[in-house]
């Protein structure tokens, strides 16, 4: 499933992509625990997030949370 920064705050789940108006895209993949996450289509994730921790970051001017959950789940929230 695909959605779209109309969607956040959104449950992205693994195999599911969060696009952004500026055309790029965040999706991530599990690494034991912890979550992969990719902004765009680099081959080494942007970030590395364990379950109950938190990612910041800016894009297109605005500041996104990242929220791993302990399901099989990455909370997207903008702030």
């Amino acid at each position: 499933m695909e959605y779209t920064e109309a969607n956040i705050p959104v449950e992205i789940k693994h195999g599911e992509y969060l696009n952004f108006e500026d055309g790029s895209y965040l999706y991530w993949e599990s690494n034991g625990e912890a979550k992969n996450v990719f902004l765009g289509s680099g081959f080494e994730p942007d970030t590395e997030i364990f379950p109950g921790n938190s990612w910041e970051f800016s894009k297109s001017g605005k500041q996104f949370r990242l929220t791993a959950k302990f399901e099989d789940a990455l909370l997207v929230e903008k702030l």
